[in-house]
């Protein structure tokens, strides 16, 4: 049985949606934002950075987001090209762009502050320059779909890498709250379907219903409506 550390709307989310595809039993353990809970003592012996999610399986804790989906793709056999497959070598290398360079990106655009500081002109600056940047990153992704339509990025064969961009599809569109012009999903026409097939999986609308995100999670998505914790 797995322990999953999560926040609504968080990170965790990516992984629980692969716990649910994968059928894996897990229990959840909120973290409470609202009280700065990742940053106590016990949270830290679970994940020095104080970050989520955090993981805990017969292996120890798991935390790095890009690095639970891998390790559980790989004990469960499912969501992703196995070792000595042709596509598995495409398949990490975008696994690792989602996990090192659009994510990365998007929490610089979300957290301006902590970056440059106070000054309005620089955050908007950075905001612009950090925007387009992400677009051009969506661009790569839609066209490496529409070009090479590889299974692990199709929606219609979930993977663990699919469901990751899905979640940050969905950020893309809510934050930073209020300053959400720069990003447009139907410019992506194959993310966009992307999007929309994977919402509809079971999987998904568990998750949805679970974290209150709405009936349309990553297409159209909404802020969330938990039912305990905080997104934020």
């Amino acid at each position: 049985m797995y322990m999953l550390h999560y926040a609504p709307d968080n990170a965790s989310l990516i992984v629980r949606l692969a716990l649910e595809e994968i059928g894996a039993p897990y229990h959840t353990v909120l973290v409470d934002r609202a009280t700065r809970q990742q940053d106590s003592a016990a949270y830290r012996r679970l994940n020095p950075a104080g970050l989520i999610p955090v993981l805990e399986t017969h292996d120890g804790p798991m935390f790095e987001t890009g690095a639970i989906l891998l390790w559980l793709s790989e004990r469960h056999g499912a969501l992703a090209p196995a070792p000595g497959n042709a596509q598995r070598a495409a398949f990490l290398k975008w696994l690792f762009f989602l996990s090192n360079t659009l994510h990365a990106d998007l929490r610089q655009l979300f957290y301006a502050p902590r970056y440059v500081g106070p000054d309005p002109e620089m955050q908007e600056t950075f905001h612009d320059l950090t925007a387009a940047r992400i677009n051009r990153h969506l661009k790569l992704l839609d066209q490496l779909g529409m070009d090479e339509r590889p299974s692990w990025l199709s929606g219609t064969q979930p993977s663990v890498l699919g469901y990751y961009l899905a979640v940050l599809l969905r950020w893309s569109a809510l934050y930073p709250t209020g300053n959400t012009d720069w990003f447009d999903l139907t410019a992506y026409p194959f993310l966009q379907g992307l999007a929309e097939r994977l919402e509809r999986r079971p999987a998904a609308l568990r998750c949805a219903e679970a974290e209150g995100l709405g009936p349309t999670p990553f297409s159209q998505p909404t802020h969330a409506t938990p039912s305990e914790g905080s997104a934020l």
